[in-house]
């Protein structure tokens, strides 16, 4: 596996967009009421590219996650997927999710819960799954190779979650939908996830779209910040993070991160009117 994200932020935008919302609703129905989480959502993102939804609970990052997903459909608008709809493309297994909490089997190690849903996807996904020895190094990758033999309840938070994202990359799905997953971390822990899931990234050509309320972390993890405003939820802001890759560290302690967490704060208290 080479690095392939040594000039993500310029390529992908050259690239066609792997996903287009345009004009994109969503109207749910509570205790008899009409509330409408999203509004006209335009957005594209690009192939191989990091874009995250950044804004507070309840401005529809996460509502808008699950529709480009398949998981939700919009009330208006549409969604394409490298030219499909969601439903299409989520039978054609074009998605890995990491959700909040990790949703490891807990009767299963982690070297089988990590290989658990490659087995299910070999020879039906239409991309490639990975092999054995390819999920052994990413085991290594996250220090998880002295725990394969491990079960969950054995594991840390933050152990638990690593396999979670090795699980995700497994299965070769061009586009990783990340919903909040280091949100349940501490803070130390957090921070070394997210330069976790770069290393990852870097190793692998895939498309993720990375919901988060931390400036910090949209700043330091992402080529384009999409800033939600609530409510209903619709696109304030984008930015461009022209910070260099790779990221370490050391870059969150410089002028221009500073610069680009002000300007990020700065958007999300004028989109929500504070």
């Amino acid at each position: 596996m080479t690095n392939s994200h040594a000039t993500t932020g310029s390529d992908a935008v050259a690239n066609a967009p792997l996903v287009e919302v345009r004009g994109v609703s969503k109207t749910f129905r509570q205790r008899g009421q009409a509330v409408d989480a999203l509004r006209d959502v335009d957005l594209s993102i690009g192939r191989g590219e990091f874009v995250s939804l950044l804004g507070p609970s309840g401005c529809g990052k996460s509502t808008l996650l699950r529709i480009i997903g398949g998981l939700h459909g919009p009330s208006t608008g549409t969604v394409t997927v490298d030219g499909l709809d969601p439903d299409a493309a989520r039978a054609g297994k074009q998605f890995g999710l990491v959700p909040q909490s990790p949703a490891l089997l807990p009767w299963r190690t982690v070297a089988q819960n990590v290989r658990f849903l490659t087995s299910l996807h070999r020879g039906r996904a239409a991309h490639s799954v990975m092999s054995d020895p390819e999920i052994d190094g990413l085991l290594e990758a996250v220090g998880l190779s002295a725990f394969a033999g491990s079960y969950p309840h054995e594991l840390s938070g933050g152990m638990q979650q690593r396999a979670s994202l090795v699980r995700a990359f497994s299965l070769g799905a061009p586009i990783l939908l990340m919903d909040e997953p280091f949100a349940a971390l501490d803070e130390i822990t957090r921070a070394d996830m997210r330069y976790l899931l770069l290393d990852l990234w870097s190793r692998i050509n895939t498309t993720v779209v990375f919901v988060t309320h931390s400036v910090t972390e949209a700043a330091i993890l992402s080529d384009r910040v999409v800033v939600m405003a609530a409510r209903p939820g619709r696109v304030a802001a984008e930015h461009r993070i022209d910070l260099p890759r790779p990221r370490t560290p050391e870059m969150e302690d410089s002028p221009e991160f500073h610069e680009t967490v002000r300007v990020l704060r700065a958007d999300l208290r004028e989109s929500h009117g504070r």
